[in-house]
């Protein structure tokens, strides 16, 4: 082969590897520009239509660029092979590279057109016819048109957008050979324009050669039906198998909102915008039955800003976008986020939080309903999420579960409340005191501290009585902070009862820490009566809280508290004196500290 096609096939190989030129001719470069403006507005015009808000502006922007580039080089043309466009020798668009989804080279070559010229002067709607026929369309009778693109064209007959193509090739070359450049080999160096083909052709077969005999005649049969043929590399099958798995695999349900997405875009008719509003609810409530929250997410937010991408929606339009965000909050659709959510702890919360917070007011008692009847704690806790926002304004469903007698639910319920931090729920709380659960009495003890941290202690007097030791200790470690008062009277009950005295000694002591803190010189009295009392029965018991009794005299340390021990080291037993003796030690040392501090 001679040296000029060895050096175009080098070139040819430089591009197909994507190995940039050592010096970028800006001409080129103007050009790549345009033909990514250009597939831009393709694939908008495709999507959306030509009448469409985004396909506007890409075309605006793409007819400023060609009219800039054509005022400097006064025409543009490409040669067409196969998947790429050719200028100067250089591929300039390779949508397969690139990672373009639209192929209009492929388009056009598929199409019969091997060459395109643009020329100075062209105008906007010759450019909008070109891309329109470049797609489809619809002809004059508003039916679509089945024409090539060729046909197209040649109809409208445009003075500044001109083609070359197989067949006028085929014409003037006298044969049908080149057809098939990768065999030919004329294609190797994409040459500038396609009649420098025809003159290579030509000349080759101005010297003889005649063999093609068989062959060329069989080729010439093949191509004079009309039809257009191909020839595939091994790599481009590898390529194209690779696309129709890929679109395979693709979710068909995105697949979905993406066609109403566009529907809803650029649909003109009434009717059909109405049906696809339609078909959104119905999308909506399959993907709450399958999970899937991040795509209701998506739709949920191209709805909610539907009318900034669509003016002129009617009063009907509009209230049925209303209806599918209300539908939201309808049993039947919270019943089916519901059943998907107890198939299995596994299934996943991510982006459910966004959806739950669509919700209006009126669907919290719904909201309220889900969570009872939720099974996993991941779940749960993402309803309940929700619930701490939605009916913070509306609280009464949340204060009439407190009654339910489910306890998970009830502790969810406790939680919101313990975010809410609103005292005006201390009362419905207070009602729950004696809730069945122990673990709801001990929430509701740290709920009503949070909501009422001082004042009357009473009703945790009660709860010290607890059968379960983790309800007391919850209650006494609240009494003992200080911030409570108490009457003595109330601690009587509890304190004069039999099984008080069987309690462990560090509870008793708590106990006795928790009448000092809120009852101060009152309980006095009953402790002096414990230093004093001599009884043969439960002798140990009662030495023990007479013990108790003189510890919890001396750390309250009063002038009557020091009375009461000085009594009790006069009339006590052995072990009582000591212990009032230690005390009053104790005393005089937290008095003589507190003078000096305050001194």
């Amino acid at each position: 082969m001679d040296q000029p096609k060895t050096e175009g096939r080098s070139r040819a190989s430089s591009l197909l590897e994507g190995k940039e030129p050592e010096a970028v001719d800006p001409e080129v470069a103007a050009v790549k520009q345009l033909l990514r403006l250009l597939d831009k507005t393709s694939k908008s015009y495709r999507t959306y239509g030509p009448h469409n808000p985004v396909a506007q502006k890409f075309f605006d922007q793409l007819y400023r660029g060609l009219e800039s580039h054509l005022a400097i080089y006064h025409l543009l043309g490409f040669v067409i092979q196969r998947s790429e466009l050719y200028f100067k020798d250089q591929s300039v668009y390779q949508p397969e590279a690139e990672g373009t989804s639209e192929n209009f080279a492929f388009k056009l070559y598929a199409d019969g057109i091997r060459e395109l010229v643009i020329y100075a002067g062209v105008s906007r709607e010759d450019l909008a016819f070109f891309l329109g026929a470049l797609w489809g369309g619809t002809g004059r009778d508003g039916e679509e048109d089945d024409d090539d693109i060729v046909t197209r064209l040649w109809a409208k007959n445009l003075a500044t957008i001109t083609i070359v193509t197989a067949e006028e090739i085929a014409k003037v070359a006298g044969s049908l050979d080149i057809l098939s450049p990768q065999n030919a080999g004329a294609m190797s160096a994409p040459p500038g324009r396609l009649r420098e083909i025809i003159d290579q052709e030509t000349s080759r077969l101005s010297k003889g050669q005649g063999g093609a005999g068989g062959a060329g005649a069989s080729q010439r049969a093949r191509f004079q039906s009309g039809l257009a043929g191909f020839e595939t590399t091994e790599a481009e099958m590898t390529a194209l198998q690779a696309e129709i798995t890929a679109e395979s695999r693709r979710d068909s349900v995105v697949y979905l909102i993406e066609v109403l997405s566009a529907i809803f875009v650029s649909e003109p008719s009434e009717p059909v915008l109405s049906r696809c509003l339609d078909v959104f609810g119905q999308v909506v409530r399959s993907l709450l039955e399958q999970g899937n929250w991040t795509v209701v997410n998506t739709v949920l937010g191209f709805l909610y800003e539907s009318e900034g991408m669509r003016s002129g929606l009617t009063e009907a339009q509009q209230a049925r976008i209303a209806q599918i965000f209300s539908d939201l909050g309808s049993p039947e659709q919270l019943k089916l986020i519901e059943t998907c959510l107890n198939r299995s702890a596994e299934v996943g919360t991510v982006d459910l939080l966004p959806v739950l917070l669509q919700l209006k007011p009126a669907a919290v008692p719904g909201l309220c309903g889900l969570l009872a009847n939720l099974q996993f704690a991941a779940h749960q806790a993402v309803v309940s999420d929700a619930l701490i926002t939605l009916a913070k304004e509306t609280p009464e469903p949340i204060l009439r579960g407190l009654t339910d007698r489910r306890p998970a639910y009830v502790r969810h319920l406790l939680s919101i409340l313990h975010r809410w931090n609103d005292p005006r729920h201390v009362e419905p709380v207070e009602k729950i005191v004696r809730y069945p659960d122990p673990q709801v009495r001990k929430e509701v003890i740290r709920l009503l501290g949070h909501l009422r941290p001082n004042g009357s202690g009473v009703k945790f007097v009660g709860l010290v009585g607890d059968q379960d030791e983790t309800v007391r200790m919850a209650a006494l470690k609240l009494l003992n902070d200080g911030h409570y008062t108490v009457p003595f009277s109330a601690w009587a009950p509890l304190l004069s009862a039999e099984p008080f005295a069987d309690r462990s000694p560090a509870e008793k002591r708590a106990v006795f820490q928790a009448v000092r803190q809120t009852s101060g010189d009152e309980a006095v009295p009953y402790w002096q009566g414990l230093l004093t009392d001599w009884s043969w029965t439960n002798r140990k018991k009662k030495e023990d809280l007479a013990l108790l009794a003189a510890e919890a005299l001396g750390k309250l340390a009063t002038p009557a508290a020091l009375q009461a021990l000085e009594l009790g080291q006069a009339k006590g037993g052995g072990s009582v004196r000591q212990a009032c003796s230690n005390a009053l030690i104790l005393a005089a040392k937290q008095q003589k500290a507190k003078s000096a501090s305050m001194g």
